[in-house]
């Protein structure tokens, strides 16, 4: 009964406000001030204040809302522990299971350290074509992006 009485007051004050508006002959501003005071007397006529109020006042109303946070951030830190550890949805952890995740090893023209020096010889060089094919790539990306 509160609720109503002080949604009507708030209406009847946005009305008397939309009539002093538009005595200063700004209308469209007036009315709109008017659409926004008869929202609440809309909301007690359709029973919507008298569903919120119970809604507020009720203790099972609140412990619901506490359940549905704690679901919701079970879910986010769900979510941030799979983004770390790289498993994702259901075809990736069927791909895991089955061992489809297999380590790429990259490709090298020459291996970087060697099995080691005997006597004074020197490192071996590569070739001239295999120097170009080496910056190949690097050229390819270079024109792709216009340097």
């Amino acid at each position: 009964m509160l609720a109503e009485t002080i949604c009507s007051a708030v209406s009847a004050a946005g009305l008397g406000i939309a009539a002093i508006t538009a005595y200063r002959k700004r209308f469209l501003a007036a009315t709109r001030i008017a659409a926004y005071s008869l929202v609440p007397v809309g909301l007690v006529m359709t029973g919507v204040v008298e569903w919120v109020s119970d809604l507020v006042f009720k203790p099972a109303t609140w412990v619901g809302v506490g359940i549905l946070g704690l679901a919701w951030a079970l879910f986010m830190t769900t979510r941030a522990i799979e983004r770390r550890t790289g498993v994702g949805g259901r075809k990736e952890r069927k791909a895991a299971k089955a061992g489809g995740r297999e380590a790429v090893e990259p490709k090298a023209s020459a291996p970087s350290l060697g099995a080691g020096r005997t006597g004074t010889q020197p490192a071996a060089r590569p070739k001239a074509a295999e120097a170009s094919e080496d910056f190949s790539d690097i050229e390819a990306i270079l024109k792709k992006h216009g340097i």
